[in-house]
């Protein structure tokens, strides 16, 4: 990743033929807006695997100019980045120091499971009654690839195919805000420390992925009390 170049004002008094030179330039730098907004997303992506693989440790405070440095990028792309993940709770501002990354304790984790509960359970239940078996089938190819990487112990690249599997398990209930805000939670659930033997993070995915199989054969055959208990203890897990 690179900064983008900075863009100089335009120089007052030119000619008519200097304007019509400078269209072009314009041009161009109007095309360059969305490598900005290219270079910001790429950003938040690399600051969110660090901080699910725990190279962002809890506790720690990271200025933007030195991730900056590390990422090889400006500075600004960072804050920005930055600013949207104290948004998602996952980093709080501190004062002319920069960003500490928040620690969720057990109790944290509980409650925020407590909510995805009382939010995401109710509306799946109701939409498995009167949706189409093959409706649910739609969710396989999510369900697979979750499977798939978990196989590779990877948290961060998981926590994609997960959110990947959830969002569109909750689009199916038509509800934009119920999908949004859940997001949002589980994100923030998705900050769990890993376990300290990367075999056990990886059975511990493998556990996770193997629930939405389960889940989608659940609902397919509509077995309401099963799905209810399911989703339970999985967004309990």
């Amino acid at each position: 990743m690179r900064p983008d170049d900075p863009v100089r004002p335009d120089s007052t008094g030119q000619s008519d033929h200097s304007a019509q030179t400078d269209r072009p330039a314009r041009r161009h730098r109007a095309a360059k807006q969305p490598e900005r907004h290219s270079v910001r997303a790429q950003v938040l992506a690399a600051l969110r695997e660090a901080l699910l693989s725990g190279e962002l440790a809890p506790g720690q405070v990271y200025s933007a100019p030195a991730l900056a440095e590390r990422l090889g990028v400006s500075a600004t792309p960072v804050r920005e980045a930055m600013q949207r993940l104290v948004c998602e709770g996952a980093v709080r501002t501190v004062p002319n120091r920069g960003f500490r990354v928040a620690e969720y304790n057990e109790r944290d984790l509980a409650e925020l499971a407590e909510i995805r509960v009382l939010l995401e359970v109710p509306p799946v239940v109701e939409t498995a009654r009167t949706l189409p078996p093959e409706c649910w089938e739609r969710l396989r190819p999510y369900a697979d690839e979750a499977l798939a990487v978990a196989g590779g112990g990877d948290r961060a690249a998981y926590a994609d195919a997960d959110s990947a599997f959830h969002r569109a398990l909750l689009e199916l209930t038509g509800n934009r805000q119920l999908v949004a805000v859940s997001a949002d939670i589980q994100r923030r659930t998705q900050r769990r420390p890993a376990p300290a033997v990367p075999s056990l993070c990886t059975e511990e995915l493998l556990r996770d992925a193997t629930d939405h199989m389960v889940l989608l054969d659940a609902l397919r055959t509509r077995d309401l009390a099963a799905v209810e208990r399911l989703m339970r203890a999985h967004v309990t897990a």
